[in-house]
Order: structure tokens, then C-alpha cells, then sequence
């Protein structure tokens, strides 16, 4: 059973950065896609990026292709999501995932496993 916790959410302003960061136990990180996500109030939730096992490819959602950066340290069990030139409609509390998958990572449905989520939110 693997388990995912963040971090490093809070309260930023506008064209701040943050970053977050998850770290993985009970399971084998180097073979895990990790993926962040993040939900709105009274939205769906969105994906926001994802990086393979298999190549470290990255994947990113639109709304922050070239704002955001997934990375991993395999060696510490840990994902970061750099978030540069924060808008106020990246506020969300957002999650990351891990799935032993490498294809399709920006549908949910990909990943087994969950964290609990951190909130982040930009002020004007």
C-alpha cells in the first residue's frame, strides 16, 4: 500500500511561486508515475501534471504549461511541482497520485493511490 503526503501549500501572492512536494512510502517510488491534480470549490478536479516511471517524460495540463515544473527525487522517495507566475485561479487544493501506469496519466482514473491534498491560495 503506498502512502502519499504533501506539502508546501499556503498562501501566496499573485506572480509568487510555491513549491510542493510529496513523498511516497510502502511501495516502490521508482516505479510509480506520480502526478499532481488540484480541485476548485464547486469545480471538477483538473489536472495539472505528471511524470512517468519508465522515461521521465512530463505531461501538463494547459491551464499551466510553462508556469508549473513536476519533478522527482527517487532517491527520496519525493515529487515537487514548482509553480511560478501564480494566478489567482490556480487556487485549489491540489493532491498528488501515484500509479504504477504509463500511459494516460492525466485521467484519474490512472492512479490507485492518493494523498490527502494541500491548499494553496493566490491573493490578489
Amino acid at each position: 500500500q503506498v502512502q502519499l503526503v504533501e506539502s508546501g501549500g499556503g498562501l501566496v501572492q499573485s506572480g509568487g511561486s510555491l513549491r510542493l512536494s510529496c513523498t511516497a512510502s510502502g511501495g516502490t517510488f521508482r516505479t510509480l508515475s506520480m502526478a499532481w491534480f488540484r480541485q476548485a470549490p464547486g469545480l471538477e478536479r483538473e489536472f495539472v501534471a505528471a511524470i512517468s516511471w519508465f522515461n521521465a517524460y512530463t505531461y501538463y495540463g494547459s491551464s499551466v504549461k510553462g508556469r508549473f515544473t513536476i519533478s522527482r527525487d527517487n532517491a527520496k522517495n519525493t515529487v515537487y511541482l514548482q509553480m511560478n507566475s501564480l494566478k489567482r485561479e490556480d487556487t485549489a487544493v491540489y493532491s498528488c497520485a501515484a500509479s504504477g501506469n504509463i500511459r494516460g496519466l492525466d485521467d484519474t482514473s490512472q492512479y490507485a493511490y492518493w494523498g490527502q491534498g494541500t491548499q494553496v491560495t493566490v491573493s490578489s
